[in-house]
């Protein structure tokens, strides 16, 4: 599951916690949303790197508030159809009324 090394991320994408104190297995799921959220391309490779496929991909399908265009980049890099995301039909579920 885990490479071994700890992953290099860039440190502005864990803002508001301590960094230093980030748990690479307990907080799997938090730091994957954060970095395809936050994170850039390398970040995005070394974070598949560690976790591997299938864990981004079962993080990122059960993720329940992914930003949109977030769940857009997911679904291109673990090749899903954006419908196959719980933040996507959250979404669609929950339509916003159009302003006039």
């Amino acid at each position: 599951m885990y490479t071994g090394t700890k992953p290099i991320l860039a440190k502005r994408i864990f803002w508001d916690v301590d960094f230093h104190q980030l748990d690479y297995a307990t907080n799997a799921s938090f730091i994957i949303e954060r970095v395809f959220e936050w994170g850039d391309v390398q970040d995005i490779r070394n974070c598949r790197r560690f976790y591997g496929d299938e864990k981004i991909s079962n993080v990122l399908l059960r993720a329940k508030s992914l930003p949109l265009q977030t769940a857009y980049l997911a679904a291109a890099v673990i090749n899903r159809p954006l419908t196959d995301f719980t933040c996507y039909k959250k979404i669609q579920s929950n339509p916003q009324h159009s302003h006039y």
